[in-house]
């Protein structure tokens, strides 16, 4: 009996062995930016500004020294308040405005104003332009444009999978990568995929090496709102859900002959 169970024991302790030794990866898989040294980062320097796009969500305000000549602009929905069974009227929010296809939005009194492909600084100047004929020429409005859905998903082989609201309008593949915990040791850094749709529905998918410092120069650095950062596993994650699954069924089937032997050799004897 002792001989059979030495001899099942070394091929378990040599299958584990495999398995443990095939989910190590090395330093030059893992480790991010490994040409650092040698990159030129002067084509980096610029400061990033998000532009709009259709089915953006924004939120308007506009601030003038006579708060009356403002309030026309400033449209706001009143928010319910439940209490007990009976709902009033709380403090009301700024009315938001969907950006349509074309690129466009309903603004009060101004009518319809084209703001796809803007910036921020250069959509609060144009409604400031398009909203001073109804003022005094003494007031300069102040105009300020927010976008309240800039989110990025984030999927694969990192460590929290999600979608992520981007409350500065401004992040990096390094950044949103971060808020999703890093990638596991199974994410293939080599070949991040970054699937984009631009103002006119075009989509496009972006491979980018985050072993390669030169990632910092790529024109996908910065994500757009909507983006979707995929990460792939690795050939060893692949590797080992197969053998995995074929190892519960062979450490069930060892335990199984064992005990099937060991009942023979009490029987027998």
């Amino acid at each position: 009996m002792m001989t059979i169970t030495r001899r099942l024991v070394f091929p378990i302790a040599l299958l584990a062995f495999i398995v443990l030794l095939g989910s190590c990866s090395s330093t030059k898989e893992v480790a991010y930016f490994q040409n650092s040294s040698e990159v030129d980062l002067t084509a980096s320097k610029f400061l990033y500004d998000a532009r709009i796009m259709p089915k953006d969500v924004l939120t308007i305000t506009v601030s003038a020294t006579d708060a009356d000549a403002a309030l026309p602009f400033n449209m706001t929905v009143p928010t319910p308040l439940n209490q007990g069974s009976r709902s009033s009227y709380a403090q009301a929010l700024l009315q938001s405005y969907l950006v349509d296809n074309a690129g466009n939005i309903d603004f009060p009194k101004v009518g319809s104003i084209h703001l796809g492909g803007l910036t921020k600084s250069e959509a609060e100047k144009l409604i400031q332009d398009k909203i001073k004929p109804y003022m005094s020429e003494s007031e300069n409005p102040i105009v300020t444009v927010r976008m309240t859905n800039y989110k990025i998903s984030v999927l694969g082989e990192v460590n929290r999978q999600g979608m992520y609201t981007v409350g500065n309008e401004k992040i990096t593949i390094l950044e949103a990568l971060a808020q999703a915990g890093d990638l596991t040791i199974y994410g293939v850094r080599t070949n991040v995929k970054l699937i984009r749709e631009d103002s006119t529905g075009q989509k496009s998918i972006h491979v980018l090496d985050l072993t390669d410092a030169n990632v910092i120069n790529s024109p996908y650095y910065y994500l757009q709102q909507n983006d979707i950062v995929y990460v792939e596993p690795n050939k060893v994650k692949s590797q080992n859900s197969s053998v995995g699954s074929m190892t519960t069924l062979w450490f069930s089937a060892t335990s199984i002959l064992i005990s099937l032997t060991s009942l023979l050799y009490n029987i027998l004897n």
